[in-house]
């Protein structure tokens, strides 16, 4: 099994822009947690972290995204993020029997992420967690 971007949808509501992604991963739930809920594991294909706190409530700094807090925080589940940039969400759910299920969604307003610049990201990801040719 490989990663792939199976989805990926753009919404506009006014000022408010809503991105959403849905990635599988050839990954346990464990695994994709780290590299969406920790400094190294974000540093590795999205962006540097200044500051994360790991808990609800905790702070976070994104570099280039924003700095805020941690709205929605479920150990090896769900991660979210609000920073003055949006809200930035990732929900892992089990994808058969090893892989996992990622679904992004970045919500923010005015001018922001592109859903390209996204795209780009996941596909670092995607390539990070791929597993090692025997």
């Amino acid at each position: 099994m490989s990663g792939s971007i199976a989805q990926g949808t753009s919404q506009t509501h006014g000022n408010t822009h809503i991105l959403h992604f849905l990635v599988r991963l050839p990954r346990s739930m464990e695994e994709v947690w780290t590299a969406v809920a920790t400094p190294a594991g974000l540093a590795g294909w999205c962006t540097a972290v200044d500051v994360l706190e790991p808990r609800l409530a905790g702070e976070v700094t994104l570099h280039g995204l924003g700095a805020g807090r941690i709205t929605a925080w479920d150990v090896d589940r769900i991660a979210e993020y609000t920073v003055a940039g949006g809200r930035i969400r990732f929900h892992l759910e089990r994808d058969g029997d090893a892989g996992s299920a990622l679904r992004l969604t970045h919500e923010f307003q005015g001018e922001g992420e592109s859903e390209a610049a996204w795209r780009t990201r996941l596909e670092r990801l995607i390539a990070r967690l791929e597993p090692s040719p025997a």
